[in-house]
C-alpha cells in the first residue's frame, strides 16, 4: 500500500516535495498532539492508504507534518486549526479539508486520485469523532452572545446583518467580560496552537475573561478583522479595547509582570463572581 511519512524537518519536507512525481497525489496531514480529533484523522488516512496498492509511481503519497513543530510549513500552506489536509500535485494545491470527517477526507482523495481498486480486506473509514463534555473552566463561552433584534443569530442565516447592526453586535460583544477571547475553538479544545497558548496564560495568570468561538460565527470572525483592524485570530481584549495577539499579549506580560493582575479572579469582587463565569 501507499505510505505515511512523518516529517521531522523543512529539509525532510522540501525533499519529499521535490521528489514526489508529478502524477502522484500528495497529501500533507497537519495535526498537533494535543487535539484528540487528529487521532482521529491520522486512523482515517490510515484505512484510506490501505485502499491503494503500491505502484511506482505511486498513486497517493501522505506527509505527516506537526503544525507547531514545523511552524514555518504550516504558515505557508495557511494552517489555522487542526486536523488540516492540503491535497496537492504537482506542487500546486489542488483542494483543502479542514476537520476529521472521514467522508469528506475520502471524497476529495478520490476526487483527485481516483477511487481505489477494490482491494482485500478493505478497511471500512471511521465516523468522525464526537468531542466529550469540556471540563469546567473560569470562564464563560460567549458564542451565543444574542444578536440585536431582528438579526440573524450567525452568519449562515437567510438573512443578512447589516454593517451597522453588525458593528453594534461586535461593539457589544468585545465589552461583554472585561478580558474578552475571541478564539479558535473553546478554551478545554482549543483548534489551533496559538489559541492553546494564550489559554493557558491566562489560565496562568488566574485571569478571569470571557471567551468567543469565532469559529461557530462566520459573521463575526470576518466582521471583528475590519471592526478590530486586527486580521487574525486569537484576539485579546480587555475592558472593551483590544491588547492583540498572542506575541503582544507576551509582550506585554514579559514588559510588565503585572499586566492583567487586575483581572485575576477573584481579585476584586471574591472567587464566588470568578466561578459564576463558569457556570
Amino acid at each position: 500500500m501507499a505510505e505515511l511519512t512523518e516529517i521531522k524537518s523543512e529539509a525532510q519536507f522540501k525533499s519529499a516535495l521535490s521528489s514526489t512525481p508529478p502524477s502522484t497525489l500528495l497529501v500533507l496531514s497537519f495535526h498537533a498532539p494535543w487535539a484528540a480529533p487528529c487521532a482521529q484523522m491520522r486512523t482515517t488516512l490510515s484505512a484510506l492508504l490501505s485502499t491503494y496498492p503500491s505502484h511506482n509511481p505511486p498513486t497517493l503519497s501522505i506527509l505527516s507534518i506537526d503544525a507547531e513543530e514545523q511552524p514555518e510549513i504550516s504558515e505557508s500552506y495557511d494552517v489555522s486549526a487542526v486536523p488540516f489536509l492540503v491535497l496537492l500535485k504537482d506542487s500546486k494545491v489542488l483542494e483543502t479539508v479542514s476537520g476529521s470527517d472521514a467522508s469528506k477526507v475520502r471524497n476529495a482523495v478520490e476526487r483527485h486520485a481516483g477511487a481505489p481498486g477494490a482491494a482485500k480486506g478493505v478497511t471500512t473509514l471511521p465516523p468522525p469523532l464526537v468531542a466529550g463534555t469540556p471540563a469546567p473552566t473560569t470562564s464563560k463561552d460567549l458564542s451565543g452572545y444574542a444578536p440585536p433584534p431582528g438579526a440573524p443569530a450567525n452568519g449562515t442565516g437567510e438573512a443578512k446583518t447589516s454593517k451597522e447592526e453588525l458593528h453594534a453586535r461586535l461593539s457589544a460583544l468585545v465589552k461583554a467580560a472585561p478580558v474578552m477571547l475571541f478564539m479558535k475553538g473553546t478554551p478545554s479544545a482549543p483548534q489551533c496552537g496559538f489559541s492553546r497558548q494564550l489559554v493557558g496564560i491566562l489560565r496562568e495568570k488566574g485571569v478571569r475573561y470571557g471567551f468567543f468561538n469565532i469559529l461557530a460565527d462566520e459573521e463575526v470572525r470576518q466582521g471583528l478583522k475590519e471592526f478590530a483592524d486586527w486580521p487574525t485570530f486569537p484576539q485579546l481584549w480587555a475592558n472593551g479595547e483590544l491588547v492583540g495577539g498572542l506575541d503582544i499579549v507576551k509582550e506585554e506580560i514579559e514588559n510588565d509582570p503585572g499586566f492583567l493582575k487586575e483581572f485575576v479572579a477573584g481579585k476584586q469582587n471574591g472567587t464566588a463572581q470568578a466561578e459564576s463565569l463558569a457556570a
